[in-house]
């Protein structure tokens, strides 16, 4: 699959997501060694205050949308890959006023389950905030009455 198709497919999927949108999570890049969403900083994801750190919950679900889109990406065709298992080891707070990008690749695909995995960084991604494994569900190409999800992910619209 092409890059530019790669790029597409990851932002029709992103532009689905409903939380996504209200988070302002973007796609900064896609290829075939995987997908890496920006999440801009902004107040009303600060879980503390005092410091300003991004809440814990903001990164979870940049992490998991960009595990599972990194599946779509991944696969000839789209199917529907609830998330199984996610697991984020937090490696220091992010910095106040920064915006966090999400890199995962998919690494393995068997008939049944897909494995992820990727890290979360500000400034270099040498230096991470968090690392995370993902295992996502295999349900097949029907989505099984979400019919309105599956064309806008693959081009027609909804």
């Amino acid at each position: 699959m092409s890059e530019t198709l790669i790029l597409e497919r990851a932002q029709r999927f992103l532009s689905a997501l409903r939380h996504c949108q209200v988070l302002g999570i973007q796609v900064h890049g896609a290829d075939p060694q995987g997908l890496t969403l920006r999440l801009p900083y902004s107040p009303h994801i600060v879980g503390n205050p005092q410091t300003g750190v991004i809440h814990g919950g903001a990164i979870t679900t940049l992490m998991d949308t960009t595990c599972g889109i990194s599946i779509v990406c991944a696969l000839p065709e789209f199917e529907m890959c609830p998330t199984l298992d996610l697991r984020i080891d937090y490696m220091h707070p992010a910095e106040p006023d920064k915006d966090v990008y999400g890199f995962a690749e998919c690494y393995r695909v068997t008939p049944n389950i897909i494995f992820t995995r990727g890290y979360a960084y500000q400034s270099d991604p040498q230096q991470p905030i968090a690392h995370v494994v993902g295992t996502f569900m295999r349900m097949g190409k029907s989505l099984q009455g979400n019919r309105e999800l599956q064309r806008t992910i693959q081009g027609g619209g909804a």
